[in-house]
């Protein structure tokens, strides 16, 4: 019997369908996309909830003030409340609103991957400090390293939908802090160059690495003028008071013009009221006294107000990342952030399961959707966290790059133009073949409004049988080994990386 398998006819219709199986050049949903359609509090709740936040600040106050804070306080207008506490104003509140910053870029070190943080834009990427990894081997949690840092770092370098990187895992084996600091900043200045965050154990941890930085960007106070990394800070501690060492590193960034996100993490049940209402003015009233802390600093310097609501299961007090209460509390984070006009950083996909399961997908999925929706400008923990923080995973930031690109298509809704709705095709295809296969009109819309999933199974059952029957964890396990072994970026130069590794102590 002949060997049809390389006519010219049966390889031209096996070329006609791997092209239209592939993904189209443009995406047609980028990061970026305008959110705010979903808003779970009325005009009326945002109103009571700020009106309780403010009041909080004015006759509460905030406790355990560093005596340097203190003073700039006093002088910008608090009042102190004679118990160890200063008291914020309703005035000085407001004023400081009104003159923070409202929009600023966080620079990439590759211009084209900069991105504009404030007004409706909204972009996943990346937070998180887990002390785990999910092996690509045995599928079971290990201690993370530095060379799960590394590789991490990689592998979302080649990830479109996580638009900016912050450290997702601590790396276990660097005990010493300054050590851990210098490391984890070599291993973002090396492997990526999106925008990208990391944390500063001490102050005095600072300046040396900003001078990491300065070597990166091409000499003394080069990193200042454009600054490709932004710092994430907890300067307030839950209930209402503030916290001498991350205080001090605010100062330190500020000095450095390093942007930050100011986190507030209160957990509801414990640090914070359980009633969601009683919640949200709480954490707001916390996050305005750290922007009031940082525009006293320094008037309109650049901070994400980093509003991130976290719950506990009240049954046994576990941090639970997942849940209708984390998904709408964040929303109205983002909704009340947004209507202040300020940067929004609110945390989401931050699944409690531990492996790659229905649990996993629809924790994120919900949680992550809603927060785009109600128009979270920076969606932290969005990609590749698991086991309620603790754990991060490979296979999980490959799905949820591809989970994220599908969110995305939601927020971009649906163009309605005389083009679009198309009365003539519609007219040639039921007076013509009976069908809008093949149309020029619908090979437009194949490029334009349609998202080809990478991961999602859309074949038939018999064909994914033969195919081996895989799980999308297979698949992304695959994918992820591909990646890591062949995507192995350097952006510093071997003269930027001989320098840093003469003055600081770089582990490998």
């Amino acid at each position: 019997m002949s060997d049809h398998s390389s006519s010219p006819r049966r390889s031209g219709r096996k070329a006609r369908l791997k092209q239209r199986a592939a993904p189209p050049v443009i995406n047609p949903a980028p990061p970026g996309q305008i959110g705010g359609m979903y808003r779970p509090l009325s005009e009326k709740d945002m109103q009571d909830i700020y009106a309780t936040a403010l009041r909080s600040l004015s006759d509460l106050g905030m406790g355990e003030v560093p005596d340097r804070l203190w003073n700039d306080l006093v002088d910008a207008g608090a009042r102190d409340l004679g118990n160890g506490r200063i008291g914020l104003p309703k005035s000085l509140v407001e004023d400081i609103i009104a003159r923070a910053a409202k929009r600023f870029t966080l620079h990439g070190r590759d211009p084209e991957r900069s991105i504009d943080v404030g007004g409706e834009n909204v972009y996943f990427g990346k937070g998180g400090a887990a002390v785990n990894t999910l092996d690509l081997d045995s599928g079971l949690y290990r201690p993370s390293t530095l060379r799960d840092l590394h590789d991490f770092t990689r592998l979302q370098d080649t990830l479109d939908n996580v638009a900016w990187f912050t450290r997702c895992c601590i790396a276990t084996d660097v005990p010493e802090p300054l050590d851990l600091d210098v490391t984890t900043a070599y291993a973002l200045m090396r492997n990526t160059s999106k925008p990208v965050a990391t944390a500063f154990t001490l102050a005095q941890h600072v300046d040396p690495i900003v001078a990491m930085f300065d070597i990166v960007a091409g000499g003394e106070g080069k990193f200042a003028e454009q600054p490709f990394l932004k710092t994430h800070i907890s300067p307030e501690i839950s209930p209402m008071r503030f916290g001498e060492d991350a205080v001090e590193v605010v100062y330190k960034c500020i000095k450095h013009n390093i942007p930050m996100s100011c986190i507030t993490a209160a957990q509801a049940g414990a640090t914070a009221p359980a009633t969601l209402a009683g919640f949200l003015a709480q954490s707001l009233a916390e996050t305005l006294a750290n922007l009031v802390m940082v525009n006293v600093i320094s008037p309109g310097f650049p901070m994400i107000f980093s509003n991130w609501p976290l719950v506990i299961d009240l049954r046994s007090g576990a941090f639970a990342g997942g849940g209708g209460e984390t998904t709408v509390l964040n929303a109205a984070s983002a909704q009340l952030s947004n209507w202040l006009g300020l940067p929004s950083g609110v945390a989401c996909s931050m699944t409690d399961a531990k492996a790659i399961d229905a649990q996993y997908g629809a924790e994120k999925g919900i949680t992550s959707l809603a927060a785009a929706l109600a128009g979270g400008n920076l969606i932290y923990e969005s990609s590749g966290m698991t086991a309620a923080l603790l754990g991060a995973s490979f296979e999980a930031f490959i799905l949820d790059d591809d989970m994220h690109a599908m969110t995305y298509r939601a927020m971009q809704g649906i163009e309605v133009s005389e083009e679009n709705l198309g009365y003539d095709a519609i007219c040639q295809a039921i007076l013509g073949d009976g069908h809008f296969l093949g149309s020029a009109q619908t090979h437009a819309a194949m490029e334009r409004d349609y998202h080809y999933s990478k991961f999602a199974d859309r074949e038939q059952p018999r064909t994914w049988q033969e195919a081996g029957a895989q799980s999308a964890w297979r698949r992304a396990n695959t994918r992820a080994r591909e990646i890591l072994a062949h995507h192995q970026p350097n952006y510093l130069s071997p003269d930027q990386d001989r320098k840093i590794r003469a003055i600081f102590k770089v582990l490998d």
